[in-house]
């Protein structure tokens, strides 16, 4: 693929792996990092031949995630033996976010293990198939399957709802 169509279709892959990116780490400014991070990653060194552009991306964007989460857990070892010392953060994003019921699944969603809310993401808010999901993460997809009925079922249990209800969300 030239560059130029690879740009292309990186212009119209920016919603969905945004909202990847989102789901992944939960706050936008890390959102917005990562999905830079991503389509840096993809424009230098390109995509293998025989995968198609979107599976490959969710990859790299997951890998680039993990290696992130790796760094950080790093770090924080690091300031609590005293080596360096952490910057408080404030995140005003919450205090803006309009929607209640946004923030609370926002909320509960950052609770679920990573491989969780990696398959809820995929399935439930950008639309991928459950064999598109396990393509994307490379793993088997009753292993998606299971992954995604036990973040439901968590999901449901965080916000308080019955587990019958969160079946609306299943693709």
């Amino acid at each position: 693929m030239n560059r130029d169509a690879l740009r292309r279709e990186i212009v119209e892959l920016l919603p969905r792996l945004r909202r990847y990116a989102y789901a992944l780490t939960g706050a936008r400014a890390d959102a917005d990092d990562l999905l830079q991070a991503t389509v840096e990653r993809v424009l230098t060194r390109g995509t293998p031949e025989d995968v198609a552009l979107i599976k490959w991306s969710f990859r790299v964007c997951k890998n680039i995630w993990i290696d992130e989460i790796r760094a950080r857990r790093v770090r924080v070892t690091a300031a609590a033996s005293g080596k360096i010392t952490e910057e408080e953060k404030v995140d005003g994003e919450r205090v803006i976010m309009g929607k209640l019921a946004f923030v609370e699944v926002n909320i509960a969603m950052s609770k679920l293990p990573d491989d969780q809310r990696a398959v809820l993401s995929l399935v439930a808010l950008d639309g991928c198939s459950y064999k598109q999901a396990a393509e994307i993460l490379q793993t088997p997809i009753g292993t998606v399957m299971s992954r995604l009925a036990r973040a439901r079922r968590a999901i449901a249990v965080l916000l308080d709802e019955p587990t019958s209800n969160v079946v609306a969300i299943r693709k």
